[in-house]
């Protein structure tokens, strides 16, 4: 099992930045990919980016050029670097863990972390 701990969400005004981080706990060895979604007041929660356990990234059109997720090589800690935010990334930011040992493949959540981007 893993669990997820997200920080660093807060208010900031339209074109400043963000750092959002995750840490993770439990079999973190178990762990493939990682990624950031998020979930704004209304909408469906969607992808924002992705690391795979190789190091290949995925970024939604929406943020690609402005936001850049990295990750620690013992894969405890995911980071979502935000930069030139826009009102309209406004939203709870949660980690995920794409996890799979002999038992069980499933994605593991935080509890999320807000972000409001003042215009």
């Amino acid at each position: 099992q893993v669990q997820l701990v997200e920080s660093g969400g807060g208010l900031v005004e339209a074109g400043g930045s963000l750092r959002l981080s995750c840490v993770a706990s439990g079999t973190v060895s178990n762990i493939n990919a990682m990624g950031w979604y998020r979930q704004a007041p209304g909408k469906k929660r969607e992808i924002v980016a992705g690391i795979t356990d190789g190091g290949s990234t995925y970024y939604a059109d929406s943020v690609k050029d402005r936001f850049t997720i990295s990750r620690d090589n013992a894969k405890t800690t995911v980071w979502l670097q935000m930069n030139s935010l826009k009102a309209e990334d406004t939203a709870v930011y949660y980690c995920n863990a794409d996890y799979q040992d002999a038992l069980e493949l499933r994605d593991y959540w935080g509890q999320g972390t807000r972000v409001t981007v003042s215009s």
